[in-house]
């Protein structure tokens, strides 16, 4: 029986050359126990006698060989390599400018990118991951605001259908706004659903948070937001601050990470409030979270905590922390 081309991994090669020249096993037996042809086994083995005594014990001689070919007339000079890797290093252009700037073929030049391993520019360097956390409660309290969708019956998130009806696509129910703050030390948050983030409305949400903070004896130093115009052009707002003695801070710009508990914590939001459950309407998940915070604050354990929730680390009394 004609026995079928079968491919062959590494180390079934190295065990069909080891049959035959360590064990002595016949080729014709060795064939039919991994089910190939004779001349398969012998082709391995005079791969194993040819090769050297270091391909040899690195295992080199039973890898594939590549299929390029050893002659290639029309291959592009390395001359001409030289030409595009260094126009690519000195302007960063893409396969098409390069092939205009050197009067050559697109595709020429991929290839030629592609043989020298510059197809895509390496990444920006990052930077290091910085960890901090103020001591104490309410050294430092992060602001921010995240958009959710209002809707008059679930959609797509949670029960993965996206058709929607004509009337239900003319409906424009539109957004609401969860204003959020944290305290950086003991992640003790609060947050409110507003229908826009108005100065007006900032002002007001503000004012309930350093009373909600208050409450839990925690004084508040510094209050860090990023650089909308309603929180650095809102007078009222500089106003409110000043009469409390908190100092208003603003992130660098484009840096969403230096607010990143509060950016964490709008994550969880969405996660475990927003998109928890299968509410009925928009006003149904906003009837529900005023429990899911007070959950998160008392009874959900914080990884960042020691797996304890935030209200473990308020400060009750001016000379201890719980």
């Amino acid at each position: 029986m004609q026995c079928k081309r079968r491919w062959l991994p590494s180390w079934q090669r190295v065990e069909l050359v080891d049959w035959c020249l360590g064990e002595g096993l016949p080729r014709r037996q060795a064939a039919a126990r991994r089910r190939v042809s004779v001349s398969t086994v012998q082709y391995w083995i005079d791969r194993y006698r040819n090769a050297s005594d270091a391909e040899r014990a690195s295992g080199a001689w039973a890898q594939d060989r590549p299929s390029t070919p050893h002659r290639q007339p029309t291959r592009s000079s390395d001359e001409l390599h030289d030409r595009v890797c260094q126009a690519r290093t000195r302007t960063g252009w893409g396969p098409r400018l390069i092939a205009s700037e050197l009067g050559i073929a697109h595709a020429t030049v991929s290839r030629c990118l592609k043989r020298r391993g510059m197809s895509r520019q390496p990444p920006a360097p990052r930077e290091a991951v910085q960890r901090f956390e103020w001591p104490c409660p309410g050294a430092l309290i992060q602001n921010d605001v995240k958009r959710f969708a209002r809707f008059s019956s679930p959609g797509h998130a949670v029960t993965g259908n996206r058709h929607r009806t004509g009337a239900e696509k003319r409906q424009r129910v539109g957004y609401e706004f969860a204003h959020s703050a944290i305290d950086d030390h003991s992640r003790l948050a609060y947050t409110e659903l507003h229908r826009d983030e108005k100065a007006a409305t900032v002002i007001g949400f503000t004012e309930r948070a350093i009373a909600f903070f208050a409450a839990h004896g925690i004084i508040i130093e510094r209050w860090q937001t990023d650089n909308a115009w309603t929180y650095t052009h809102n007078k009222a707002l500089a106003a409110l601050f000043d009469s409390h003695g908190i100092r208003h801070r603003t992130i660098a710009p484009r840096t969403p990470r230096h607010n990143g508990k509060v950016e964490r914590y709008q994550q969880t939001l969405k996660r475990e409030w927003g998109l928890g459950q299968r509410y009925r309407s928009s006003d149904a998940r906003a009837a529900a979270l005023p429990h899911w915070l007070h959950h998160y604050n008392n009874e959900r354990n914080h990884s960042s905590l020691g797996n304890r929730p935030p209200i473990t680390r308020v400060r009750n009394d001016l000379r201890q922390n719980t």
